[in-house]
């Protein structure tokens, strides 16, 4: 598939600024060096840690620690191998304290991408990602890593927060066409040059950001987005909402931080967990807001809580996102089902000796949680590396706010 052509190669407030202001830092944690420079005791807790649990390696610890002092020293960083970022890549799986579906961690497939450098390049690379992830809906955890911060310049960074969102709408009659969590998004994205068809799926756009490159629109190549109409098993009416959700939720903005170094841009996917659609974006009032559409289709009585009308239309609705899925052949989980799978890693893990840090309150499905086994115990708290991080200024860019915004006001 060839690159698309860049629709406008500026950010929308570049002409406004004033270059001889300087332009504000992004953020950082106080373990992230603003200057792109490697943590040399990461470093060596890191390879520690890969030594240990890949002992068979063809050059000894001490040497490669030594390599690495000696790489930092002349460079301000070092070069991790392919099998350090692929291992570190994985481990940063293990350790996400919100993401319940970490049994098959060590199946994640690692894509090397650090010598792709160009706009247009990162942008295939990214549709790439999308096509070998949907897999023709045998959907596969995918990471693709790019360039990382150095003491040269910051790696490549991708604004939007997911490689596949949808658009949200100003109407005049100030309600919101599409998701309208990604108004402020669409918005920014209008402004450099995106003309949308202006219905409630459209798939935004790409911002892809290099050090060497002004901030660039590329469109998401609909080939490589499998998107799934939503029906219902026993209401037709449900398939007459002319709904539906994209099969792969491909995280864009976190920083993969490894041995003391960041990568800004690794995007990574596993499979959707039903709840994550039909009982948050699908259902959120500040999202697609479907609770009381389909509690009217269904009849129910809205006109008092203790009716449970809500309940009610989010198990049909948790019951058509995970009947579509499977009728269209493409992968996903039910929360109880995840819930045993994670009970099933915390074993594997503690046998192994390792912590397996948990955020309950994310651990802990939006729907019937109180029936999963994942609610009735508590869990270890850890700040553990190899880790994905996000940022505030990685956050406000997925929200829409342009980096310069600071600046103008």
């Amino acid at each position: 598939m060839q690159p698309e052509t860049p629709l406008l190669p500026t950010c929308p407030h570049q002409a406004a600024v004033d270059p001889s202001i300087p332009t504000p830092q992004p953020p950082t944690d106080s373990a992230t060096p603003a200057d792109g420079t490697a943590d040399l005791e990461e470093a060596e807790d890191f390879l520690s840690q890969y030594y240990d649990e890949v002992p068979e390696q063809p050059v000894p610890f001490a040497h490669r620690l030594y390599q690495v002092r000696v790489q930092a020293e002349e460079s301000g960083t070092y070069t991790h191998t392919p099998e350090e970022l692929s291992f570190g890549a994985r481990v940063a799986w293990r350790n996400a304290s919100r993401c319940i579906g970490r049994l098959y961690w060590n199946s994640l497939s690692v894509r090397d991408l650090r010598g792709v450098t160009s706009p247009d390049e990162i942008h295939r690379e990214l549709c790439e990602h999308l096509r070998l992830a949907t897999n023709g809906g045998r959907i596969r955890p995918v990471i693709s890593v790019f360039a990382p911060n150095a003491p040269s310049g910051p790696g490549p960074r991708v604004w939007n927060d997911q490689l596949v969102r949808y658009a949200g709408h100003r109407r005049p009659d100030g309600g919101v066409t599409g998701d309208p969590a990604y108004v402020g998004f669409t918005d920014a994205v209008r402004e450099m040059g995106w003309h949308p068809p202006g219905g409630p799926f459209d798939l935004l756009p790409l911002v892809v950001e290099t050090a060497d490159d002004k901030p660039q629109l590329f469109e998401v190549d609909r080939d490589v987005v499998l998107e799934v109409p939503l029906s219902h098993p026993d209401h037709p009416f449900f398939a007459r909402l002319d709904l539906r959700w994209y099969a792969v939720p491909a995280i864009s903005n976190m920083r993969l931080r490894i041995g003391g170094i960041d990568y800004p841009l690794a995007p990574f996917n596993g499979w959707y967990m039903g709840t994550e659609i039909a009982a948050r974006n699908l259902v959120d009032v500040d999202r697609y807001n479907l609770l009381p559409v389909v509690a009217e289709h269904l009849g129910l009585d809205t006109s008092s809580e203790s009716t449970l009308w809500r309940d009610r239309a989010l198990v049909e609705i948790n019951v058509a996102v995970l009947h579509s899925f499977e009728a269209a052949g493409v992968k996903i989980t039910d929360h109880h089902t995840e819930s045993r799978r994670f009970l099933t890693h915390l074993a594997k893990e503690e046998s192994q000796g390792r912590i397996v840090p948990a955020d309950w309150s994310w651990i802990v499905p939006p729907v019937s949680g109180g029936l999963t086994p994942v609610f009735h115990r508590y869990y270890d708290e850890a700040d553990l590396h190899p880790s994905f991080r996000l940022d505030d200024h990685a956050r406000s860019l997925g929200r829409g706010q342009c980096p310069r915004d600071t600046e103008l006001t």
